[in-house]
C-alpha cells in the first residue's frame, strides 16, 4: 500500500525554484534514501511535505487524502513527522516534554514514552535533563523519538547524519535499523554519506537542481552510476 505520493510537486523560494516537478512514491515499511548535492532541493522538498514550506504546484497524498493545502500540524495527525535539519528541540524544556509535547499534538498508537523509551534506551536517562545540554547524538536521538511520540505513518528525517560523531551516526543508524526490522514506520531520509544511505536504504533517489534524475533499489545501483546522478557528469572507468 502506498503511503505517501508526490505528484509533480514544485517548490518555489521567490522566483527560484527549488524543487521542479518531483513525482515520488513511498510504499508503506519502505526506506527510501534521498540524496543530492548542497542546493539540490532536498531540505525544500521534505519542508513541502510536511507543511512548513507551501507548494507552488502539484499534490502530496499522504494515506490516500490530499494533504497540498494542509497545514503542517495537521500532516502530522494525518501521519506524517518531520525530524528536521538541526532537530529544532525546545532547548529550555527536558526532554520527557519535548517527547510529551509530539505525543499531545499526534495520533493515538503504539508509539508511546514507554515504547519510545525501549527502542531508544539512550534517552531514558536523559528525560530530565534540558534539551539544550545534550550532544549532538544525543539531540538527535530525542528528535527522532519526539517524531516517534507523534505516532507517524511516514517519518521523514532530513540530514540524519550531520555533524554527529562515527560513534554517534553508528548508534543512530543501529536504532534506525531496529526501526526498519519492526516495519512500524515508512522513512524518507536526507543523507550525504552515500556509501550509508545505498547500505541502508531499499531505495536511492537523487535530486539534481530539483529533479529526480535517479530513482532505484539501491543494491542496484554501483558507485558510478550513483556519482553520475549526483554530479551530472560521465564518469570514466
Amino acid at each position: 500500500m502506498t503511503v505517501l505520493e508526490i505528484r509533480a510537486l514544485e517548490g518555489r523560494h521567490g522566483d527560484l525554484v527549488a524543487v521542479r516537478g518531483v513525482s515520488l512514491a513511498l510504499a508503506r515499511g519502505e526506506v527510501v534514501a534521498l540524496v543530492g548535492a548542497n542546493g539540490a532541493g532536498k531540505s525544500t522538498l521534505l519542508r513541502t511535505l510536511a507543511g512548513a514550506h507551501p507548494a507552488a504546484a502539484g499534490q502530496v497524498v499522504l494515506e490516500g487524502v490530499d494533504v497540498t493545502a494542509w497545514p503542517a500540524h495537521r500532516r502530522l495527525r494525518q501521519g506524517l513527522a518531520l525530524v528536521p535539519e538541526g532537530r529544532r528541540l525546545f532547548g529550555d524544556m527536558s526532554v520527557r516534554d519535548n517527547l510529551r509535547v509530539a505525543g499531545e499534538n499526534g495520533r493515538r498508537g503504539p508509539w508511546t514514552l514507554e515504547t519510545v523509551l525501549a527502542a531508544l534506551p539512550a534517552l531514558a536517562p536523559l528525560l530530565g535533563r534540558p534539551a539544550a545540554a545534550l550532544s549532538g547524538g544525543q539531540r538527535q536521538a530525542a528528535a527522532i523519538g519526539r517524531a516517534l511520540m507523534a505516532n507517524p505513518e511516514l517519518l521523514v528525517m532530513d540530514e540524519v547524519s550531520l555533524g554527529l560523531s562515527p560513534l554517534a551516526v553508528q548508534s543512530l543508524y543501529d536504532t534506525l535499523a531496529a526501526l526498519r526490522a519492526q516495519r512500524r514506520v515508512t522513512m524518507l531520509i536526507v543523507e550525504q554519506d552515500l556509501a550509508r544511505a545505498q547500505a541502508f536504504a531499499d531505495r536511492l533517489v537523487c535530486l539534481r537542481e530539483g529533479r529526480v534524475v535517479l530513482d532505484a533499489a539501491a543494491d542496484m545501483l554501483d558507485r558510478d552510476r550513483i556519482t553520475e546522478a549526483y554530479f551530472g557528469m560521465e564518469t570514466s572507468s
